[in-house]
């Protein structure tokens, strides 16, 4: 029997990795990831699964014998100051549905699924699945001007070997996620948990603006080149364009030379955008580049617009979806990315999201009953009994 108890248990040794003044902060690729690594290989040595790495940095715990097998798990990594359940969650969960299950089940912590050292977010199950463009995240940086590759090697995987990765998915028939609800939508029904139907479709833009550094004083407003302010110009022009059933977020923005007293040379703003219908979100990347172009003219400087990740949705298997629900648990909709969203398109896949009262994510106020957890868990194991 999945308990409560038995979830707690497995969290209690990984929250303390990477916490600091109440917020985790466990980046791919950096000691506290390496920690929560050891806690992985630990938990797997206990319930009797050998340890593998493989080339992508995914951390599996595998049953005896040889595969394929059905696999459980989430992520460890997290955001910056983000929550304690975000990911570590799903992953304790999974190493307790193994230990609960008959049959072999493999527990999975896929590599950086946040993204958020080097803004690549589901790395791992991408590389996994061959959706993953190796040379541009290879080369990408992180604030201190450590490229990815470096990285990697650091921590002990060979980045020369992550062209092969799509070899390693080999081992896995289909898997099921758990993870904490981003939303209130599973709260909004009254149920422990929902399975999810899908995950919406979503884009990551990147828009650059470079102007002129000037004072900021004794220049006339009709002479500036003004990258910040066109750049603001520009993230209203999205906001405008999010159409009933879209999510638009600029979450992310530098600028240079970050002066109280000079005008900005050049800024950059991350957009995040979300929908239920792909189609709409090609329809608001069209419209953007048309308002972006006649605001960056207008205000005299230059602009790139271009798209880091795109993804047009995943609709889980439904045959696994049927028989997580068999408890009468509901379904819904997931605006979040997902390692399992990436899976889906491979294999046969599905999610189940906990409770979530507050619906708060990425935070430390995120919450959830572990109960509700244990719930879950206890449905993933059921499912695997069925499937495996």
């Amino acid at each position: 029997m999945i308990t409560a108890d038995d979830i707690a248990a497995r969290l209690a040794t990984l929250e303390p990795i990477g916490l600091r003044d109440g917020a985790t902060t466990r980046l791919a690729w950096t000691p506290e990831d390496a920690a929560a690594g050891a806690w992985f290989d630990a938990q797997a040595r206990a319930g009797g699964l050998r340890c593998e790495r493989d080339r992508a940095g995914n951390r599996w715990a595998l049953p005896p014998g040889g595969g394929p097998w059905w696999a459980v798990g989430s992520h460890l990594d997290s955001v910056r100051d983000g929550g304690r359940f975000d990911g570590a969650l799903g992953v304790a969960c999974a190493f307790a549905v193994a230990a609960s299950s008959s049959r072999p089940v493999a527990v999975v912590a896929f590599a950086d699924e946040e993204g958020a050292r080097f803004n690549t977010p589901t790395f791992g199950s991408r590389a996994l699945t061959g959706a993953l463009d190796v040379d541009d995240a290879l080369a990408r940086t992180d604030g201190d001007g450590v490229t990815l590759a470096e990285a990697m090697r650091d921590a002990g995987v060979d980045p020369d070997r992550l062209r092969d990765a799509p070899a390693d998915l080999d081992r896995v028939r289909g898997l099921l996620e758990l993870h904490i609800d981003q939303s209130r939508d599973v709260d909004a029904t009254g149920a422990p948990f929902g399975v999810v139907t899908g995950l919406a479709a979503r884009m990551r833009l990147v828009l650059e603006v470079r102007g002129r550094a000037d004072h900021a004083g004794t220049t006339a407003m009709e002479e500036r080149s003004d990258a910040t302010a066109v750049a603001a110009r520009i993230v209203v022009a999205a906001l405008d364009l999010a159409i009933v059933g879209l999510r638009v977020t600029p979450g992310r923005v530098l600028t240079e030379p970050n002066a109280p007293t000079t005008i900005a040379r050049r800024t950059r703003v991350w957009l995040d955008a979300r929908g239920p219908d792909p189609a709409a979100l090609r329809a608001f990347e069209a419209g953007l580049r048309e308002r972006a172009a006649a605001l960056a003219e207008a205000g005299r400087v230059e602009h790139d617009l271009r798209v880091e990740a795109r993804s047009d949705g995943t609709t889980f298997d439904p045959d696994l979806r049927a028989r997580l629900r068999r408890g009468g648990a509901p379904e819904v909709l997931c605006f979040a990315g997902h390692d399992a969203g990436l899976i889906a398109v491979r294999r046969p896949a599905a999610m189940v999201l906990v409770r979530n009262r507050t619906g708060v994510s990425h935070a430390p106020d995120e919450h959830v009953d572990l109960a509700d957890a244990a719930a879950a868990a206890t449905a993933m194991r059921e499912t695997l009994e069925a499937v495996a």
